[in-house]
């Protein structure tokens, strides 16, 4: 029985440590800033001609020449996709919202509302 006591409050301690491990790390808004560096980090060397940013800066867009990257908030962490401009610039817009295409993506997450989108005919 002596035993018991040190063993339940060792198991306490452990599932007091699983549930804080849940948490998710308060994540700031996007801002141009860290859009570029964000993205910097995985498209090295990439030029970025325009960003768009979601108004809760939970998204942004970016033009990078015949590319756009679209950069999203998953948990606590930011997560990277690319596609041809074309599709980006031709993506349907209802509601306010983007809607983009984007493989393995949930399509709630791949449809933000951007500021100053549509962009302008080149």
């Amino acid at each position: 029985m002596s035993g018991l006591i040190p063993s339940g409050i060792a198991v306490l301690v452990l599932v007091g440590l699983a549930a804080l491990a849940r948490l998710a790390r308060p994540t700031p808004p996007l801002d141009e800033a860290g859009v570029r560096s964000l993205l910097g980090d995985d498209f090295p060397g990439a030029q970025i001609d325009r960003i768009w940013l979601a108004g809760d800066g939970s998204a942004a867009l970016a033009r990078s020449g015949a590319r756009a990257l679209y950069l999203f908030r998953l948990g606590d962490s930011w997560v990277v996709r690319d596609l041809a401009w074309t599709e980006a610039a031709g993506a349907p817009v209802r509601d306010g919202r983007l809607h983009l295409r984007l493989p393995g993506v949930s399509p709630r997450l791949a449809r933000p509302v951007l500021a100053g989108w549509p962009p302008e005919p080149a």
